[in-house]
């Protein structure tokens, strides 16, 4: 003891001796005069974790956006048995209602007390069963271009109970009603057999592109007996999709259709070869849809068998699986050796009970009356007269949110100029209108400068709260330069799984800016409101650069000459998964790089910065012994690193076990290549027309269809959702790889 003392004594005498060494008369070693010794050099590359007081995720908005439908125009004549209403392409427009029985009707819904008889085709059209007259299309050059086009069923020439027509009717005068022969001039385009009465489909519209689109149920009876809905050399159960504009009486064929190679087929049920009209298949009866403006989806009811209506967006080259599947369910197959697939799921299904049995297709609101259903799709069923919005749910998907329980029979939606809902009720002939009754609000702000993310004086400059970080691979976003920033809350703190993906507590909001050719274009917040529930929420950027704006239910602009896609809502969740983690980007291997911080100027190691100002629960250890993602852009380093990175970050979060596909890939980097379930594999979700094609041939890019699914942006590409540009440098990353492989070890 007498030792120990000693010594402590002797240590404390020469550490006194030191100091006085160091100091001086009466300096210090960092010139501060208090004989202090210098702070320790920082370990990272922030002196301080910054305060987040502002740019925290609000509560979730409230569920509720509940409708009232009236009578929109209760001096109107009632027009029995409407099946269609369309608003005239003009200022000051006409409203254009289509009865069953083959009359066109206008009104002037400013003075709506009379509809005449625009068209009258009731000596042409057969009514049978699901028949009549079923649609209609303004040319896209209307009114300068005089000419309507209509779809309707009328007697079969071939023994079968109806022939569908598409027809151009050339106006002479496109103000003055005038049945067909007095003055304008009807062409039939198309013809198509159908051997029953029912599930004729027969909505047309002119899409985006400028084609002419058309829908075809299966041909009717109950449960495909002719089994047309998988087959391709028939027109029925198909979307077609038609070049009429300057064709004269007939028809060209756009040269992207998936099957545009091949001779025309004709009306009968029976062709040699798959038909080139194909847009996409696999429908049972498509009940109205519609293409959303702002983004060019096609939004699709399409009606079920027994059991099952369903929602979908149809997509060149897609399968929607009838008779295969009946919304997401199998179904009792004609032939079930067909069913190979990929099918095209549904984005959201509700089965017959309550006196649901139809689906009517309606639109994504884009009014205002209604602000808390703005963006959503809105459809109806005919059957039951309830009004439904689709909802995300949080996981990528959607929910039914019921609006309206009404008394109506919904055959068909229409917007007026506005953005304005309305439905025409086959039960009562009249023309409704959908208004607000009361709904929920949406805390998460309008504008990108109310978010309390950004800087308070300069709206393009990140809040002083936030984190800034960057990554090892970045997900492909069709050129787009990206920002990245993560706002923790006050207090919080991060959690590290065994996945080493990183769990962020509730109130987190991670930013993210993308930039084309150095403009700011959109700013992406994916939020963890306080219930725990992640969303994603987007914000577009106005041209001068001084303010982004909220965007519902997702858009596509031009800018620079391509094609940019906004996502909504339920689509950020369908990449940000549960089973990935959510946050995709901030995970262990993507930050385990140097960083310059721009508040210090300091260059440090992202994952020491992050631990050193305490934003992680417990030490997350060494980044030496941590794992890290190779750059797939560094061609110095190991292809097969720089492959594996980047189908990881760009495929991983979808194809991983739990997963939300219907293939049992595993695409992670740290999964052994032969445990990935796909090297040396056959696919099970189509070859895309390959010769002895497998997932990942060993030496061979050109038979992997994994590459091929890179290396476009339809129904079957990858990714498949948010880019309409496919990666080149990515798909020549995965090809040298592919084509270097030996076998799968």
């Amino acid at each position: 003891m007498a030792i120990q003392r000693l010594t402590t004594w002797h240590r404390g005498a020469v550490l006194l001796l030191l100091a006085a060494v160091l100091t001086g008369c009466g300096g210090s070693s960092n010139g501060g005069g208090n004989g202090n010794p210098p702070p320790p050099p920082p370990s990272g590359g922030l002196d301080a974790r910054p305060s987040n007081a502002t740019c925290v995720a609000p509560a979730r908005g409230t569920a509720g956006a509940q409708v009232d439908v009236e009578d929109a125009f209760p001096n109107l004549p009632v027009m029995a048995g409407p099946t269609k209403m369309l608003v005239e392409p003009v200022a000051n427009p006409r409203w254009f209602v289509l009865r069953k029985a083959g009359q066109l009707m206008v009104f002037d819904p400013d003075n709506a007390t009379s509809a005449q008889a625009y068209l009258d085709l009731s000596g042409v059209v057969n009514p049978t069963s699901e028949g009549g007259l079923l649609g209609m299309a303004f040319h896209p050059d209307y009114p300068a271009t005089p000419q309507i086009f209509l779809s309707y069923t009328t007697d079969s020439p071939n023994g079968n109970v109806l022939l569908s027509v598409i027809s151009r009717v050339i106006l002479d005068d496109v103000t003055t009603p005038s049945p067909i022969g007095a003055g304008s001039l009807q062409q039939v385009l198309l013809t198509v057999d159908q051997f029953a009465g029912n599930h004729d489909g027969g909505d047309i519209a002119f899409g985006p592109d400028g084609y002419l689109y058309a829908g075809f149920g299966d041909g009717g009876g109950g449960g495909d007996p002719q089994e047309t809905g998988q087959n391709t050399t028939r027109l029925l159960g198909s979307f077609l999709r038609l070049d009429v504009i300057g064709t004269g009486a007939g028809y060209d064929i756009p040269a992207d259709n998936p099957f545009a190679g091949n001779p025309k087929c004709g009306p009968t049920l029976i062709n040699a070869m798959d038909c080139p009209e194909i847009y996409a298949w696999g429908v049972r009866n498509p009940w109205r849809w519609n293409f959303d403006p702002p983004t060019g989806n096609l939004w699709l009811g399409d009606v079920g068998q027994n059991l099952y209506e369903e929602v979908d967006q149809v997509v060149r080259g897609g399968n929607y699986g009838w008779s295969c599947r009946e919304g997401f369910h199998a179904y009792d197959m004609n032939d079930p050796s067909g069913c190979s697939g990929p099918f095209v799921e549904p984005l959201s299904e509700y089965p017959h009970t309550n006196g649901n049995i139809s689906i009517t297709g309606g639109f994504v609101y884009r009014g205002s009356a209604i602000p808390a259903l703005a963006g959503r799709y809105v459809f109806a069923d005919f059957g039951s007269g309830r009004i439904w919005a689709l909802a995300p749910d949080g996981s990528g998907g959607y929910t039914n949110e019921e609006l309206a329980d009404t008394q109506t029979g919904p055959s068909s939606f229409g917007v007026d100029p506005d953005g304005e809902l309305y439905i025409t009720d086959y039960n009562s002939g009249r023309i409704m209108r959908l208004v607000p009754a009361g709904g929920g609000a949406d805390p998460v702000p309008e504008q990108l400068s109310a978010s309390g993310c950004t800087d308070p004086a300069d709206v393009t400059q990140p809040y002083s709260g936030l984190v800034p970080y960057d990554i090892n691979a970045p997900f492909w976003s069709d050129g787009a330069v990206k920002d990245r920033y993560i706002g923790l809350p006050n207090g919080t703190t991060i959690s590290v799984d065994a996945a080493d993906d990183w769990v962020f507590p509730p109130g987190t909001v991670i930013v993210k800016n993308f930039r084309l050719n150095g403009r700011l274009i959109e700013t992406r917040h994916l939020m963890r409101h306080p219930d725990g529930v992640w969303a994603g929420y987007t914000y577009e950027w106005n041209a001068a650069g001084t303010e982004a704006t909220r965007v519902h239910g997702g858009k596509t602009v031009q800018i620079d000459g391509q094609d940019w896609i906004f996502p909504d809502e339920a689509e950020c969740m369908r990449c940000h998964t549960q089973v990935a983690g959510f946050a995709l980007g901030p995970e262990t291997a993507q930050l385990n790089r140097d960083f310059t911080y721009p508040s210090t100027g300091r260059t440090a190691n992202e994952l020491t910065t992050l631990d050193a100002v305490s934003m992680f629960a417990s030490p997350i250890g060494d980044p030496a012994v941590l794992p890290a993602l190779a750059d797939p852009t560094d061609a110095m380093a190991d292809p097969g690193a720089r492959a594996r990175a980047y189908l990881h970050v760009n495929c991983s979060q979808c194809h991983r076990p739990g997963g939300p596909t219907p293939v049992s890939l595993d695409l992670r980097y740290q999964t052994l290549l032969a445990d990935t379930n796909a090297c040396d594999v056959a696919p099970t979700a189509g070859d895309l027309g390959i010769p002895m094609a497998r997932i990942i041939a060993p030496g061979d890019a050109a038979s992997s269809v994994l590459v091929a699914r890179m290396d476009r942006r339809d129904s079957l590409g990858m990714p498949p959702l948010a880019s309409s540009l496919a990666d080149t440098d990515g798909v020549a990353l995965l090809s040298d790889w592919v084509d270097g492989l030996s076998g799968c070890n």
